[in-house]
């Protein structure tokens, strides 16, 4: 193996490595949240908008593998770059083998709480009763393929810090295109219904976690895996899961929000002229379409890391903090663009999952332009949090997520309904993502703007 192939992080313009790393990570994102996406417009199309509510009651398990898998794979990856800054090459390596490890494990057992609490699940989710027929009939087969999308999620982020970030693109691309392949001839042409759509992103799942595979046997640039590599290091893994942390946190914050959400919106909805089911099918979407502008930021920042990672680990000041100007500038023109499109065409985006009645129009309307009128102020805090969990600094980087999910959104959540009713849910994204703008400028003052080589020494192992 070649240790010293990744040398172009500290030696190639910025700008370039910002777009080589990024980009593929963008789309990595884009395309994992695809996945449920692709699902709900075929199932709001072919089964109808009570199908597309289930979806929106089974999301949270997605999302818990998904915490998981950045616990982990996203944590690892960190400290990965960390370890071949400073030239550490023998722990990179073990890193990525108690990675494998530990992912391996826990996508067990978190498949078999899932299949044994399935009833209590979709309660707590906020399933009612004319949409959790088509809820259990979705959660029974997503499940199967839990451990196959844990491991995807997570290798693909040790695939880019070992300097592929095409192949891991590529590999995700290749999962999701089966994916709508699949979706459309099992919705729409054999009529499998929830059934369907859940077995078509399985498949998908299992594609790419067998491309991962492939790449650890046969396609690694800086390391080759040993039979050590496997061997059980707590310290090493106590590391590389406080790297991870902040996204995890950020991914079971959302968990949280999302049950807080659906049961305070089924039980103002059923007080309102809109009902029960149009509030939580309707903002259930537009979460879903703003996973799509949080991938775009987040697979910005995160592909940002492996370069931080390695030149801070290298004591190349400088050059970390020009990636910083560089990304925060690039987050705040994506927030700026999306909230755009939000504003000026909410209907046209929401009718993509499918169609409803006035009163559907309506909260979808209001939903898009009052919950999502914050998405540059999102964009940038959660650059700046991943920004301080490449540099080490995963205590900084979960405070940011804990103030943002738990400290502001949930309290907001059950407070705002008592004075606005159902309408009132929709106005807690704005309230959380300018109380998170404080402490983001903040931490850039006070952390980024003060950094030194000294500091790096700090993150050794």
């Amino acid at each position: 193996m070649n240790q010293n192939a990744n040398r172009f992080f500290a030696e190639a313009p910025v700008g370039k490595l910002l777009l080589k790393f990024s980009v593929p990570c963008i789309m990595s994102f884009l395309i994992n949240s695809l996945y449920n996406i692709v699902d709900q417009i075929f199932i709001g199309h072919g089964v109808g908008y009570l199908g597309n509510g289930a979806t929106n009651v089974v999301f949270p398990i997605t999302v818990i593998a998904l915490a998981v898998s950045l616990l982990i794979g996203n944590g690892c990856s960190a400290n990965f770059s960390l370890c071949q800054g400073r030239g550490d090459h023998e722990a990179a390596k073990k890193s990525v083998g108690n990675c494998i490890v530990a992912i391996i494990v826990s996508s067990i057992v978190l498949t078999l709480l899932f299949i044994f609490l399935m009833e209590p699940i979709l309660k707590a989710f906020g399933a009612t009763e004319n949409n959790i027929g088509y809820a259990r009939e979705y959660y029974k087969y997503l499940v199967i393929g839990t451990p196959f999308n844990m491991f995807g999620i997570s290798l693909v982020n040790i695939i880019r810090a070992d300097g592929s970030p095409r192949y891991a693109m590529i590999t995700t691309i290749i999962g999701c295109v089966s994916n709508v392949i699949l979706d459309a001839i099992a919705v729409m042409v054999l009529d499998w219904g929830m059934m369907g759509a859940a077995v078509a992103t399985v498949i998908g799942q299992i594609i790419t976690a067998a491309r991962c595979l492939w790449y650890l046997c046969r396609k690694t640039k800086t390391f080759k895996l040993a039979k050590t590599s496997f061997k059980i290091n707590f310290k090493l893994l106590g590391r590389f899961t406080s790297l991870g942390a902040s996204s995890f946190f950020s991914q079971v914050s959302l968990v949280l929000v999302m049950i807080s959400m659906n049961n305070v919106l089924v039980h103002y909805g059923a007080l309102s002229r809109f009902g029960e089911d149009i509030p939580l099918t309707v903002l259930g979407i537009v979460m879903k379409v703003f996973s799509i502008l949080s991938g775009i930021g987040m697979g910005l920042a995160i592909g940002a890391q492996p370069i931080v990672g390695y030149n801070y680990g290298a004591g190349n000041i400088s050059r970390v903090k020009d990636v910083y100007k560089k990304m925060m500038i690039t987050e705040f023109i994506i927030g700026l663009v999306a909230t755009a499109i939000f504003m000026l065409f909410p209907l046209k985006i929401i009718s993509i999952f499918g169609s409803g009645d006035a009163l559907y129009n309506e909260f979808a309307v209001l939903s898009m332009r009052i919950y999502l009128s914050s998405t540059v102020l999102f964009c940038l805090q959660k650059g700046c949090s991943i920004f301080m969990q490449a540099l080490g600094k995963p205590t900084l980087s979960m405070v940011m997520t804990l103030l943002r999910e738990i400290v502001l959104h949930i309290p907001f959540i059950f407070i705002m309904p008592i004075f606005f009713g159902v309408e009132g849910v929709l106005l807690t994204m704005p309230i959380c993502d300018i109380g998170a703008l404080i402490l983001t400028i903040i931490i850039s003052v006070k952390v980024v703007g003060k950094l030194k080589p000294a500091d790096a020494h700090n993150t050794a192992i």
